[in-house]
């Protein structure tokens, strides 16, 4: 797999029929280990081992429904009364961070409504704060710790 702009952890990576696999934390159970799970995995655990952003109040492929249709958030993080606080969307390592990937995320949050957006392909991180005030987001420096949020 690749080698990202993140610590690395301990992975749990299994073959099944196959194809590798690989242990969500979130979903407790193997998934199948793709770019893109793998940019995930290792993002949510910088997130809750290196940022203390509580992993009982994360989600990874969160449904939403817009009518007929289904979209999935790749991660969502709630506050203490169970709204959602933050979406997390994750490209693989070669796909680059446009402006289609901020569209993507700003669709899931026109249901959502939450106060933070983040991108990352495991190379870039981009974490913007909502303000909903004036109809933008706001890029931040960093990724902040969960105690700032």
């Amino acid at each position: 797999m690749y080698r990202l702009n993140l610590p690395p952890y301990a992975t749990k990576i299994r073959q099944t029929a196959g194809r590798s696999m690989i242990f969500d934390d979130l979903r407790r159970k193997y998934v199948a280990l793709t770019p893109e799970e793998w940019v995930r995995q290792h993002f949510v655990h910088y997130l809750t081992g290196h940022l203390g952003y509580p992993a009982s109040m994360m989600a990874n492929e969160v449904e939403l429904a817009v009518g007929q249709k289904r979209l999935r958030c790749d991660s969502v993080l709630y506050g203490m009364q169970a709204e959602p606080r933050m979406i997390i969307e994750y490209k693989a390592p070669t796909i680059a961070l446009t402006q289609k990937v901020f569209d993507q995320i700003s669709v899931y949050n026109m249901l959502l409504h939450v106060d933070y957006l983040m991108v990352s392909n495991g190379m870039q991180h981009y974490c913007c704060k909502m303000d909903y005030e004036h109809q933008k987001y706001l890029f931040l420096k960093e990724i902040p710790n969960y105690e700032n949020i």
